[in-house]
């Protein structure tokens, strides 16, 4: 049986990651307190699964399909021994863990994975269908982790030998299995010998950038410093970024990409000064059966999101807020997408749909 966090170790020179399955319990590591506290929950049912995605226990699109594959797992797990009508049970956590996140492609990807391993083994004994089913969700996690390391390797190559590196939100292993995406690119250029480091965007309202992006550069011991989001262009104008790299939760077939909040604004400054813009996401984000990027779904959150911060609220009694979580970046903006697969280049649409043949 593969052992993820082993090769992590062994092949990606970071131990930093998201989640745990050890003698058939899953643990969460709670992105919630980081950095201030590293705490594990050990999420037992599916339901537990879903409300840890919902609640952003776990983030990031290759992370959250990840858990879903394990959600999965705990759902056969649940129902074994107990009667229960394993067919059914698998259905309805896979609706459940499908709605628990609307933008994030690995989510439904991942799903309908493991419902494919389920459907290969379904009628056999409890203890067969359990172990294909575990087999199934190690073998996404390692195989995310084994993409994120393939596409540093290929991003490494297009970032400059020295320079500082902008980057919006987490997308690094804790937003995947290990190693990470966009940090991944970074990391990959780091120990590859390139004079980088890396200016971290803060990523309102959750902070991911000033709390989860340089928590896992520190412990890696790769340059880091934090901005406010709209410092960016200030940074940017000035000379002082060489290159952008961020992530992604979807990528339309036109090469349109959905990802954190204020990507697009800063896609746009990059744009405008000349810098390089990198988008990088496993083949797994992309989803040729979304045309474009007005097609993708955004998720809106609750406005306390924004308006409270550290359990105080910071506007006037009676002023609302709109808190959309995602944006779309047009793939105009975009000078490459860096996959496990290669790097892509415009025009997207035959780009992508190659990665599919």
């Amino acid at each position: 049986m593969v052992d993820p966090v082993s090769f992590l170790e062994q092949h990606g020179n970071s131990t930093v990651v998201p989640l745990r399955w050890e003698n058939r319990c899953f643990y969460l590591l709670d992105q919630r307190v980081l950095p201030w506290e590293q705490k594990w929950l050990r999420i037992k049912e599916a339901e537990e699964c879903a409300a840890a995605i919902r609640d952003l226990v776990v983030r990031g699109a290759p992370a959250i399909g990840i858990c879903a594959a394990f959600g999965m797992v705990l759902a056969v797990q649940g129902a074994t021994g107990r009667g229960m009508v394993l067919k059914e049970t698998i259905d309805e956590a896979a609706a459940l863990l499908n709605r628990a996140r609307p933008t994030a492609v690995n989510l439904n990807w991942a799903v309908e994975r493991m419902l494919k391993a389920y459907q290969k083994v379904e009628g056999q004994e409890e203890e067969t269908v359990f172990k294909a089913m575990e087999q199934e969700a190690l073998s996404i996690w390692q195989e995310d982790i084994e993409a994120n390391i393939a596409m540093g390797g290929h991003g490494a190559a297009l970032i400059p030998d020295s320079g500082t590196i902008l980057t919006h939100c987490n997308a690094g292993a804790l937003a995947t299995g290990g190693y990470g995406t966009a940090l991944g690119v970074i990391r990959a250029a780091f120990y590859a010998g390139k004079d980088i480091d890396v200016l971290a965007d803060e990523t309102r309202p959750w902070l991911q950038g000033a709390r989860l992006t340089a928590y896992e550069l520190k412990a890696d011991n790769i340059p880091v410093k934090v901005c406010v989001d709209s410092a960016a262009g200030f940074f940017m104008r000035q000379g002082k970024v060489q290159a952008v790299v961020v992530g992604a939760d979807r990528i339309a077939a036109n090469g349109d990409v959905a990802n954190k909040i204020g990507t697009y604004s800063a896609a746009q400054v990059a744009w405008a000064n000349n810098i390089p813009f990198y988008v990088a996401a496993p083949a797994s984000t992309l989803d040729i059966n979304t045309p474009n990027g007005s097609a993708i779904s955004i998720e809106v959150r609750d406005q306390s999101e924004v308006t409270i911060i550290a359990g105080k609220v910071m506007v006037p009694e009676g002023v609302e807020a709109v808190n959309p979580v995602f944006d779309i970046t047009p793939a105009e903006l975009i000078t490459a997408i860096i996959t496990e697969k290669g790097v892509l280049r415009p025009p997207y649409d035959s780009a992508i749909a190659s990665c599919f043949h």
